[in-house]
Parts: C-alpha cells; sequence; structure tokens
C-alpha cells in the first residue's frame, strides 16, 4: 500500500500549475490569432474555402500548415493536463487531504491554483471561435497526406463537442471533489474578509504607519499567517467566485459558503483568466446557476450583489487607492531616513506593495471593461502615476538595502527562532518518552496531514 506521503502530491501540484499555465497561455495565443485580422490564418477568410468551413463547422469531421499549432496544443498539452489533473485530484480526494491557507499555505494554494487553471483553460478553449474548423481541415489534410484520420481526432471532436457549454461540463466534472474544494476555499474565511476592509478602517488602523506608534518601531512584523497577509486579492476571488461556481452545491448548504461567495461578488465585476481575457463573474454566475433547480436564492443574491458592486465599489476603491498615496509616502520617507528598520518592518514593505497591486490591477481591469455609469471619474484615476512612483520607490529601498533585511533575519534566526524551537524539541522528546511511540496520538498519516 503507498502511504499517502510516497503520493508526492505537493511535487505533483507544483509541476502541473507551471504546466497548466503553460497551455493556458498557448490557448490565449490561438485565440489571439485567430480573432486578429492581421494574424488570423489566411485560409479562414479565403472565399474558395468558405463552403469547406462551414460544412466542417456544422457537420465537425475537418488545412493549412497553421493549422499545426492547434493540434500540437490539444493533443500533446491539453490532453496531458487533463489526463493528470485528473488522476491527481482523485488522489487527493482519496488520501483525504487537509486543506488550510492559514496551516498548510503552499499545499492550500497550489491545489487551489491547479483548479482555477484547469478550469481557465477550458473556458479559454470554448471562446477559440475557429477551432472546429482549424482542427476539422487540419484532420482532412492528414487524411490525404497519410491515408488515414489523425489518432488524436475522435478525442479532440468529443472534447468539442462534450465543452460546447464550458461551465456546465465542468460542475459535472468537480462534483465529486466538492468536500475538498469546499474545505479548502473556507480556509478562507479569516484572511478574505481581513484582506477586504475599506479604506476608513485602514486608516482608523492606521496600516502600514510606522509613526502610529513609535514606541513599538523596533518592534519585528510578525503573525502566525505572514503569507496571507500579502496574498493578492484577486487570487482569492479567482479562488472564491470559480470554486464555489465549480462545486455550486456548497453554496445551497453552508452558510460560510455563501457569505464568502457574496463578499467576493461585492469585490467587483470583472475577473482575469488569462492577460487581457476576462470573466464577467454576475453574468457567469447567473447564466449557470439558472440552469440548475433549487437556486433561485442564489440568484436573487447575484443580482443583489451587482447592484452593491455598481453603486460603491468604484468609490471604495478610489478612497483605497488615496490612503494607500499617502501611507507609501510616508513608509517611503520613514525608510529612507531609517533604512535600519527594513530588517523588522519588512512585512510592512511586502503589505504596502500587494495592497497597492491588487488596487492598480482592480482599477485596469475595471476601466477597460466598465458599462456606461453614472459616476466615470471613479475609474479614472490621474493621480495613478503618483502610486505606480512610490511603489517602485519601495521596490528600490527594499532591493538597495536587502542585505540589511538577510542580516537581520539570520540573526533573528539565531538569537530568537533557534531558541524557541529548542524548547519546543524538549517539550516533545518528553513528551514521547512518557507516553512512548506507540502511544503517540500523531500517527503517520496524520503527521503527513498536519504538515
Amino acid at each position: 500500500v503507498t502511504m499517502d506521503y510516497q503520493q508526492k502530491l505537493a511535487e505533483k501540484l507544483t509541476i502541473l500549475n507551471e504546466r497548466g499555465t503553460g497551455v493556458l497561455i498557448r490557448m490565449n495565443y490561438i485565440k489571439k490569432i485567430c480573432s486578429d485580422p492581421k494574424l488570423r490564418p489566411k485560409f479562414l477568410t479565403d472565399k474558395v474555402l468558405e463552403p469547406a468551413i462551414k460544412y466542417i463547422n456544422k457537420k465537425f469531421p475537418n488545412i493549412d500548415f497553421r493549422g499545426n499549432i492547434v493540434i500540437f496544443v490539444l493533443k500533446y498539452n491539453l490532453f496531458s493536463f487533463q489526463d493528470h489533473v485528473y488522476e491527481l485530484l482523485n488522489t487527493i480526494d482519496a488520501c483525504q487531504c487537509f486543506f488550510d491557507i492559514t496551516f498548510n499555505f503552499d499545499f492550500t494554494k497550489n491545489y487551489l491554483d491547479l483548479i482555477i487553471t484547469y478550469a481557465s483553460v477550458i473556458i479559454t478553449l470554448a471562446r477559440i471561435d475557429d477551432k472546429k474548423a482549424l482542427v476539422g481541415m487540419f484532420n482532412c489534410a492528414h487524411e490525404m497526406t497519410n491515408g488515414c484520420s489523425d489518432p488524436s481526432y475522435p478525442r479532440l471532436g468529443q472534447m468539442f463537442l462534450e465543452y460546447e457549454h464550458p461551465w456546465k461540463k465542468l460542475t459535472e466534472e468537480f462534483g465529486p471533489h466538492t468536500r475538498s474544494v469546499t474545505a479548502a476555499l473556507l480556509s478562507l474565511k479569516m484572511v478574505y474578509p481581513r484582506r477586504n476592509l475599506p479604506a476608513e478602517q485602514w486608516r482608523s488602523a492606521q496600516l502600514l504607519s510606522l509613526l502610529s506608534t513609535p514606541a513599538a518601531m523596533l518592534d519585528p512584523a510578525l503573525c502566525d499567517t505572514i503569507m496571507c497577509e500579502y496574498l493578492p486579492m484577486d487570487v482569492m476571488e479567482r479562488w472564491i467566485i470559480i470554486g464555489f461556481l465549480l462545486c455550486h452545491s456548497s453554496l445551497n448548504t453552508n452558510q460560510a459558503s455563501q457569505e464568502l461567495w457574496k463578499m467576493a461578488l461585492r469585490s467587483g465585476l470583472y475577473l482575469t483568466l488569462t492577460r487581457d481575457e476576462v470573466l464577467n463573474i454576475h453574468k457567469v454566475s447567473e447564466d449557470l446557476l439558472d440552469t440548475f433547480k433549487g437556486y433561485s436564492k442564489r440568484i436573487a443574491d447575484i443580482k443583489e450583489c451587482r447592484e452593491h458592486t455598481l453603486v460603491n465599489c468604484g468609490a471604495l476603491h478610489r478612497e483605497k487607492r488615496h490612503f494607500l498615496r499617502v501611507a507609501l509616502k510616508e513608509l517611503c520617507k520613514v525608510l529612507e531616513d531609517e533604512p535600519g528598520l527594513l530588517g523588522p518592518k519588512a512585512l510592512f514593505v511586502f503589505m504596502a506593495l500587494s495592497f497597492s497591486r491588487d488596487e492598480v490591477l482592480w482599477l485596469v481591469r475595471h476601466s477597460e471593461n466598465m458599462p456606461k455609469i453614472k459616476t466615470p471619474e471613479d475609474y479614472n484615476d490621474n493621480q495613478m502615476a503618483e502610486l505606480l512612483f512610490y511603489m517602485e520607490k519601495l521596490r528600490e529601498l527594499m532591493k538597495k538595502y536587502s542585505h540589511v533585511v538577510q542580516r537581520y533575519h539570520v540573526q533573528y534566526l539565531a538569537q530568537f527562532d533557534a531558541l524557541v524551537l529548542n524548547d519546543t524539541i524538549q517539550i516533545w522528546t518528553f513528551f514521547l518518552s512518557y507516553y512512548g511511540e506507540k502511544n503517540n496520538p500523531l500517527q503517520e498519516g496524520q503527521v503527513y496531514h498536519a504538515m
């Protein structure tokens, strides 16, 4: 019997995430060359071939050298990626892995990233309008050249038909994984609301200010969830919105899932799939849930969240950008004057850069896609250059004085962490010697899940 730790789940998640990102970029490239008149393959606009293309699109069996890229990406990239994702998700379910973003950050993050990357690949594939014509004509050329159809063609054809409506098919695939996905998402219920506070609460808490408590200026900025403090907001919102759509049954059975989902729906109108490909989150959510029975209350929630977003979101993010401009300016001046503070307050810099990045990307994403609204000035920030200037300045300070940060934390490891670790080892040594290894409540499998 293979033990859980022998499955190398963390390694597989890392490799598949990198592979999935590559597949997603290639899918996006195919979509771009098919939609751009300058890059579009000439045979797709050739009047002579127009009847053949119409026939292929209608009947879908199936010419051009440029078609090779589609076959290569779909056959050697997408199929392999899809098969390995299926296998890994099933293995993770069988192992009953424990997911908590505040406890095992990397494992949980990579798991959620893989789910969203896979869904994004399938959605991007569905958005390629000419995929049937490209693959169909390539297969015709393959038959004329080799006397037989391409071996991967039947599976490709079936896949195109199955994912004609990608969201519905994806929800069928992820139904068996609802327990694991929901557990991973609900571990965000403390992290996401804390990160999603309005500017007034940031201001009242004097967030990112080194001068608010001068007596504690030299104290190290530490917490138990350091990596969660600068986890990008758009990443968490992709996890929550797409994750709960894939496992939508949780929205009708779990109050915590509903609250987290509605909070994410109020955060904006669009999410990025890859590069300039965006998802209209309220429209997609409503269209999908409308196809299932028993979701009338959730559809009402979506409409309410959309109205709330249209009325409040622009002004809320405008205030956040204003707060961050002032906060980063103060942070830059203090750290320029006293670069030694970069050691104990490095977390402040990471948080400031992460929060600012979130706001810059939110504005770019929405200013390019917003419908006509009553307050367009909320989506047109003529002071954005100032925020970008201080972001770059903070980044340069961190690079310039990286040796200060390194030296501080090496000393911290030796003088504080090592002492705490030594005390912890002594406690566990006593615990194990007292109870004996056979009676140790943390058996091998439990230790793995707790790591």
